[in-house]
């Protein structure tokens, strides 16, 4: 332990400190305090520091000392903020009593008390297990103290801080103890020491004192008085006047003061700089894995970067701003309403990072229109968002950490309350969630900054972007000659056919080519050159090199941003020549939306006759999505429009709509499409961004039925593909929208099955799910008993779960989890689960598969829980006679259920019409995850 310990000893003066010094005696008490410990229970402490800045030391026990980690801003009860956590010397044990005053002049000067106290326990395994993760960089652990419970994590990030001491993060595991943090502050509802009366920094409010009267506050805590600081002199210049801390303390009115004279760590004192050109991100393929990093949205707008001198009065104030493009170009003249918003801003000198754009009527930017603004001269319709700070009031912050320069910028611009001025907020998200939501929204992308990175002019690798692309099919109508070094061609013009066969101009495409394509498609152009152009009007873009003319046959994939108001797209980036499309197809592709015609459940087209009895029950399905979750209006009466040859449903035409599925019930593929297109209001929700596997039926469902998973080489209109997410395997699907989940009705599809996560998080299962089978001959009120059952026993695990019929004999109970663990841990833990109930039940259960050993029983099936297996989709039609449909329904309604096929596609839309409300409204707010108390109940080692 001396080891341990000499770091501590090192740094302190025992003559002077009443700190603990960790001398033999005390070290053979703390060798028998741990001794003891390890048969019981390990302690734990965080100490409310008032030093240079005031901070937090958060200590637990382990090895016969305190490990210890400095908290700057302290804990926080919000499992999504993520504390930063430097990790200091090891402590002695004694020190977890310690509160009193450390004298000035000594190390860590000022006064500390004991804001809490308590025991720890790992959150699974040995304390033997929790020592080596911890050496690895990862401690998850349970406390059990005054005012700090429940589950927490520490992990070592890869940054570094001053004297190259590790930073981690202290994060608040999701549990019943968790607090958002807009809600319930923890530090300012429980200020104060858990071992005497003070208050330490902090008022009874909660809130933090002037330095001067905390100062003098410390002169009364039980520990030795400390000597007298000789008092500064404050006349509003000088760097040494105490600051409140930029990272514990975010009061922007004390950032604001601070900003006056920001003479803090890594602020280096100088002349604003006459030119500057801006810190620019790397474009990368994937999120880094690592917590060192915050998010921001990705504006599609122009980079600006504003300078501001007031130095002198020589100048109007109003031409004290400039504003510049990132190539240095002065766009002052462009911004006159910002130019004037700007005068409140209270700076004498700096320069100002953001983004100039244009927001569309639902609070998106717009591109088009931020360039019909400049067109127009109305610089009004222009909001700027800042995002960065790096010069301010004679300091230079370039190499202050960006979590510090964002908390003095917010704090600047909140006053100015003008919506021209606005500050770029970061989210609280994972980037894969914030990605995903950036690209549901039709935003650019996502911007991601290094918390502790430094700002640098030119590209860098601490700012980082992931881009939202669309993409999809073009015909090749022509190419333009290259220019410079490039070979073969320069571009592909492309086109879309029209509603009357023309080919439509739609922009080109020149990027995303390599010396291969390039050769090989230069091959295939030279094949079909021919005089006359193939677009119904040329093309108004003029092009600088030659173009030829092409027979337009061939088929580009691309990416791109979006498309213009004159149809054409921007930034297009080639990924592929397809074979497996005829041109003739190829039409614009709309952006799905509840707006779109080709989707909107609103749409009000010519009712289709039914032949069929049950098809006739089936046409009443439009119903269905009267009181759907999302709260839209009721859709007028729906059926097909009828084409030639085909009908067309939600856009999607549905070839050999006469076509029997069911033989028991006439019911045909055009009442299966119109089905999918009357609940999709209620499925889309359980389907969104989450693989899917298809049962098709090519004949009827007599007949043969095939199983897809993967995205092969037949193509179901309107899925989304996600290559790469399931390793040595094609892409996975997904279905967003009604377009495609009518379109793979059109291919036959009748059951659709879910994974248990979704696509963005697929290691991370989101669910569990636990099938009831029934054994032969069961009925249905054991059924019933089985599935109350399984809920009070999870319920008793401290797991919410949630009811559907199985559309076939059985129920399921789903568990929602927010996507923590892994397969295999849910897996495991669902097994437990079963085989708890079949041990303690066994007339009742059997967590075993095969017909024998089910037989008056109820298999728990868990198997379900599996990577890459699933289960069928709540609202899916089931490949049976009477087509049942599985249905989710609430735990008040389970008694009244009478068979697990009980709703079908032809009284589905009368259960939905006596609906108030979705019965699993709360599946979608629940939030919980498997414990280590949990875990040790069902003993899972």
């Amino acid at each position: 332990m001396a080891g341990k310990l000499e770091t501590y000893q090192r740094m302190r003066r025992f003559n002077q400190t009443p700190e603990p010094s960790g001398d033999a005696a005390e070290k053979a008490k703390a060798r028998r305090a741990s001794k003891k410990a390890q048969a019981s229970e390990l302690s734990f402490v965080i100490q409310e520091h008032d030093a240079r800045r005031l901070h937090y030391d958060f200590r637990l026990e382990l090895d016969g000392t305190l490990k210890s980690w400095a908290v700057p801003k302290g804990p926080s009860l919000d499992p999504s903020v993520k504390r930063l956590a430097v990790h200091v010397e090891d402590h002695p044990i004694d020190y977890g009593s310690f509160e009193g005053a450390i004298p000035e002049g000594n190390y860590g000067a000022g006064s500390v008390i004991v804001w809490d106290r308590g025991t720890w326990e790992p959150q699974s395994g040995s304390i033997d297990e929790a020592r080596a993760t911890y050496e690895k960089g990862k401690l998850k652990f349970v406390l059990h103290g005054d005012k700090l419970q429940g589950g927490w994590t520490l992990v070592r990030s890869h940054m570094r801080g001053n004297g190259d001491k590790e930073q981690w993060l202290l994060i608040k595991e999701r549990d019943d103890e968790a607090r958002n943090e807009a809600d319930y502050d923890v530090l300012l509802k429980k200020p104060g020491s858990v071992m005497s009366d003070s208050l330490g920094a902090r008022t009874k409010s909660g809130e933090v004192r002037e330095r001067a009267e905390r100062k003098s506050a410390a002169k009364t805590t039980k520990a030795a008085p400390s000597p007298k600081r000789p008092a500064v002199k404050d006349k509003g210049t000088s760097p040494e006047r105490p600051r409140p801390d930029i990272v514990a303390n975010r009061s922007a009115e004390s950032l604001r003061t601070l900003a006056d004279n920001p003479a803090i760590q890594d602020a280096v004192k100088a002349k604003l700089p006459a030119t500057m050109k801006p810190q620019l991100a790397t474009l990368v393929d994937a999120s880094p894995s690592s917590d060192d990093w915050t998010y921001e949205i990705k504006f599609d707008g122009y980079r600006i970067m504003i300078r501001i001198d007031r130095e002198g009065g020589a100048k109007p104030k109003a031409a004290q701003a400039q504003f510049f493009t990132r190539n240095g170009h002065d766009w002052t003249d462009k911004f006159s309403r910002q130019v004037k918003a700007l005068d409140k801003l209270d700076v004498q000198n700096a320069w100002l990072d953001g983004e100039a754009v244009v927001l569309d009527d639902n609070d998106l930017p717009n591109f088009q229109k931020l360039q019909n603004a400049f067109d127009t001269n109305r610089p009004q319709d222009i909001a700027i968002y800042f995002f960065d700070i790096p010069f301010l009031n004679g300091y230079d912050l370039r190499n202050v950490p960006l979590i510090q320069r964002r908390a003095i910028l917010q704090a600047l611009l909140e006053p100015l309350d003008d919506d021209v001025l606005r500050f770029s907020a970061d989210f609280e998200f994972g980037a894969d969630d914030l990605l995903k939501s950036a690209c549901d929204m039709a935003l650019e992308g996502i911007i991601g900054k290094r918390r502790d990175s430094t700002y640098t002019s030119g590209r860098s690798n601490s700012w980082i972007k992931l881009k939202c692309r669309r993409r999809q099919e073009f015909v090749v109508g022509g190419y333009s000659e290259p220019t410079g070094s490039r070979g073969e061609f320069g571009a592909l013009l492309l086109g879309v056919y029209d509603a009357k066969g023309k080919l439509q101009y739609a922009g080109r495409v020149g990027s995303g080519f390599n010396a291969g394509t390039l050769r090989d498609i230069k091959k295939q152009l030279d094949k079909r050159e021919i005089q006359k152009m193939p677009f119904a009007s040329a093309p108004k873009e003029r092009s600088r090199t030659p173009v030829h003319w092409v027979t337009p046959e061939l088929v580009a994939e691309c990416n791109f941003a979006e498309w213009t108001s004159e149809r054409i797209v921007r930034q297009a980036s080639f990924v592929s020549l397809r074979t497996d499309k005829p041109a003739k197809e190829i039409v614009k592709e709309e952006p799905k939306s509840t707006k779109g015609v080709a989707l909107n459940d609103e749409n009000e087209v010519a009712a289709a006759p039914a032949k069929k009895s049950a098809a006739k029950s089936v046409s009443k399905t439009n119903a269905v999505a009267k009181k759907a979750p999302a709260k839209k209006a009721p859709p007028k009466k729906a059926a097909a429009k009828k084409t030639a040859g085909a009908e067309l449903v939600a856009g999607v035409k549905i070839s050999h709509p006469e076509r029997v599925l069911d033989p028991s019930t006439g019911v045909s593929k055009l009442d299966l499409a119109l089905y999918y297109e009357a609940v999709a209001p209620w499925m889309l929700p359980h389907l969104k961004d989450r693989p899917v596997s298809l049962v098709r039926a090519p004949g009827d469902i007599g007949g043969e039925l095939f199983f897809q998973k993967h995205s092969e080489k037949l193509t179901i209109p309107n899925v989304k593909q996600h290559p790469g997410i399931d390793p040595g395997h094609p892409a996975l699907i997904t279905i967003e929208n009604v377009g495609a989940l009518v379109g793979a009705a059109q291919m036959g599809t009748i059951e659709m099955h879910t994974w248990n996560a979704l696509a963005a998080k697929l290691e991370k299962p989101d669910r569990m799910v636990f099938d009831l089978d029934p054994g032969e001959g069961l009925g249905w009120d054991r059924m019933k008993e089985a599935a109350r059952l399984t809920r009070e026993l999870l319920e008793e695990l401290g797991l919410a779960s949630f009811c559907k019929t199985s559309g076939g004999k059985g129920l399921h109970v789903v568990v929602p989890l927010t996507p923590q663990a892994g397969w295999d841990e849910v897996k495991g833990f669902s097994q437990a689960v079963a085989q708890h109930m079949a041990g303690a039940l066994p007339k009742y259960f059997s967590a075993k598969m095969g017909k024998q050993n089910r037989q008056d029983k109820i298999f728990v099936d868990y198997l379900r829980n599996n990577r890459g297996s699933s289960t069928v989709a709540a609202y899916s039609l089931r490949a049976r006679p009477g087509m049942g449909a599985s249905v989710p329904i609430g735990w008040d309604e389970l008694d009244a259920t009478t068979a697990g096929d009980q709703w079908n596609i032809g009284n589905l839309h009368e259960r939905l019409d006596e609906l108030d409300a979705d019965p699993w409204a709360e599946y979608w707010k629940t939030k919980q995850r498997i414990s280590a108390a949990m875990k040790k109940r069902l003993d899972i080692k």
